[in-house]
């Protein structure tokens, strides 16, 4: 008799939660009517610690509430990051729970729903981008991409959003995840720019985009070409390591990649590079023989190299390769610049030394010394900046340099011409 009495204590308790949830819901479901997102959320809030014992289709209205009153919420900027990522999840949740029970009652609103939430999260993402706020950012783009699997590209910058916001781990995470999918992001697009916004759009076929300009709403019609990103993706997996102070595994990412991957000359270059980091000089030399072998005339893998052999101070090694990209592209302002650059970055030292003497015969003799040294090394730098601006007189960072050297050698004339040309 007492166990009766046991399950009918518990059969109450069942009842009491069911109408404890339908009245939280049903509140919730009122204050949405009403346009109170904030009060639909503080009674979701109260319902979701018992939602896990109710039955489908309770759950479903759950979380379509729950859904529709986070991007309300996410629309007036009331903490719109986690309310979108809130959204997305329960708008995910539903058309789960409604398609394992083979119900539709919400499904349909909430893909509508899915929609919106997608593009305002991809729109935050870029927000948060511009104000290098990049760890939300990273989940925002994250979820863009669960909602639809199809645009891997979200995935793609997640994982680029984790490297810059210093998520190595989850950056890893989602760089083997794009790894195993062997994703490459290499697409054509056809755009043209919309005559109303001014603003270059892209178009799924170039019938499409042909038919637009013909209609006279957009003109200047181009095609864009994206190029494979697979070898980007090889390759930070391997720098993610080599950061962790794995270089054994970075340098085994890029050989497996190699395979997978043989006429991708970028993957070549990592392992140059995590080779030179290594010190391992002799393997280095051979990979870079054997690139230079395929592509002897290309300017920008001379200049790539020398970009490697600079972060790894072989200096000597890292100006012959900049030359020999201005050799094939005499425009190539990047290698100028460079060399100008590399060759200052003896400065510093030179400087702390001059720092550091004082007033005897002997300090005065070696600060002249110094002096005379540091005035060399600027006038050295002077041809390859001076060719960088006539190339790019635009360029900010060839001027802010150029303009360096210019007043340290008391050049005030041409000083004077160079503000006069870059302000123009």
């Amino acid at each position: 008799m007492k166990s009766k009495y046991v399950l009918l204590a518990s059969a109450l308790l069942i009842s009491s939660v069911t109408f404890a949830q339908k009245d939280e819901l049903k509140v919730a479901e009122k204050a949405l009517k009403s346009g109170n997102a904030s009060e639909a959320k503080a009674s979701l809030d109260k319902a979701e610690g018992l939602i896990a014992n109710a039955d489908d289709s309770q759950k479903a209205q759950f979380y379509f509430l729950k859904g529709n009153s986070s991007l309300e919420l996410a629309k007036k900027k009331l903490d719109e990051g986690n309310n979108l990522v809130n959204a997305a999840k329960a708008y995910s949740q539903l058309l789960d729970i409604e398609k394992a029970s083979k119900k539709s009652k919400y499904t349909k609103e909430a893909e509508a729903s899915l929609a919106v939430v997608k593009s305002l999260l991809v729109n935050s993402a870029i927000a948060d981008n511009n104000q290098k706020k990049y760890k939300e950012g990273t989940e925002k783009l994250y979820q863009a991409y669960l909602l639809d699997k199809k645009d891997v590209v979200y995935l793609y910058y997640a994982a680029s959003n984790a490297v810059n916001s210093l998520e190595y781990d989850k950056a890893l995470e989602y760089y083997n995840e794009l790894k195993e999918m062997n994703y490459s992001g290499e697409a054509t697009f056809y755009a043209a720019k919309n005559k109303l916004t001014d603003e270059f759009e892209n178009f799924s076929t170039v019938a499409e985009r042909d038919r637009m300009v013909k209609l006279g709403t957009y003109d200047t019609p181009k095609t864009i070409q994206e190029p494979s990103k697979r070898g980007e993706i090889y390759k930070n997996i391997a720098l993610i390591y080599n950061t962790k102070g794995d270089v054994a595994a970075a340098r085994k990412a890029v050989a497996d990649a190699r395979v997978a991957n043989p006429n991708d000359d970028s993957l070549v270059l990592t392992e140059a590079e995590l080779a030179l980091k290594a010190n391992d000089l002799v393997g280095y030399k051979q990979l870079v023989t054997k690139v230079l072998e395929k592509n002897p005339t290309d300017p920008t893998l001379f200049y790539n190299l020398g970009v490697i052999a600079a972060q790894a101070k072989e200096n000597v090694e890292a100006e012959k390769y900049y030359k020999k990209a201005i050799e094939l592209d005499a425009k190539y302002t990047n290698a100028y610049l460079n060399l100008a650059v590399m060759k200052l970055e003896a400065d510093p030292a030179i400087v702390e030394e001059m720092n550091k003497l004082g007033t005897s015969a002997k300090d005065n003799k070696r600060y002249d010394e110094l002096k005379a040294k540091r005035q060399l090394l600027f006038k050295g730098t002077l041809p390859y900046l001076q060719k960088a601006n006539e190339l790019e007189p635009k360029n900010e960072a060839v001027y802010s340099t150029l303009l360096n050297v210019y007043n340290y050698l008391e050049m005030m004339e041409e000083v004077k011409t160079l503000k006069a040309n870059f302000n123009k």
